[in-house]
């Protein structure tokens, strides 16, 4: 029988009811909580310390305005993180590579940076749709093209996220399947695969982090652009 390598991405059902939702709320189950103390472990200082980097790093282009996004942002970037990342155990179901769920995360959070540059500056972002200087014919165009690339940028960032994860997820395991098939025929050249495999398993969890960041990144150069 064939198998059919888009089965992994499929949402998962147990008794006819969907396991999303457990897979979505996984990621917090896991995370360390913090507490009232004074001195935590050193799992819990770690974690705060990785936080108040990554978020300071984010967050130091922005203009004050824009820090109230900080808990917002590293909350997201946490969560990509951990979604992407038990994604690649074995029997496990990845929601980042559905479109439907990066499209939910992506259009409203990039919807309230647009609304929020038309509330606090009007002017200022209308002005991104037509660069100084344009010449009289070329405005109608420009503003087109700078339209429809402003409402692509959600488009972008759910396509980006869901495509990148879906090939990796795709080569590993036609190269899983290359290996068991090579082992009992040519053990050398399975092994060789076997190595391979293991390479494009690192390569996976970095591409795991990345694009959590990226994600994360361009939404703040977008909050950037309209605070």
């Amino acid at each position: 029988m064939a198998l059919n390598f888009f089965d992994q991405f499929m949402s998962p059902v147990f008794l006819g009811v969907p396991l999303m939702a457990l897979a979505l709320t996984l990621p917090w189950a896991l995370l360390p909580s913090p507490t009232s103390r004074w001195i935590n472990n050193r799992l819990l200082t770690l974690q705060g310390w990785l936080i108040s980097q990554f978020t300071l790093q984010l967050l130091l282009p922005i203009n004050p305005r824009g820090h109230k996004w900080a808990l917002m942002f590293s909350s997201l970037m946490i969560f990509l993180l951990s979604l992407n990342m038990l994604g690649l155990l074995p029997y496990t179901f990845t929601p980042t590579t559905q479109l439907s769920l990066n499209m939910g995360l992506a259009v409203p959070l990039w919807l309230a940076t647009v609304v929020i540059g038309m509330r606090n500056q009007p002017t200022h972002s209308l002005g991104h749709l037509l660069p100084e200087g344009t010449p009289a014919p070329l405005i109608p165009i420009l503003i087109i093209i700078e339209t429809i690339s402003l409402f692509i940028r959600p488009l972008a960032l759910g396509v980006r996220l869901t495509a990148n994860l879906t090939a990796g997820h795709l080569l590993i395991q036609l190269i899983a399947t290359a290996a068991f098939v090579l082992l009992p025929l040519m053990p050398t050249v399975a092994l060789m695969t076997a190595v391979l495999l293991f390479l494009l398993t690192l390569l996976e969890v970095a591409v795991a982090m990345i694009q959590a960041y990226v994600f994360v990144l361009l939404l703040s150069l977008y909050l950037q652009e309209n605070v």
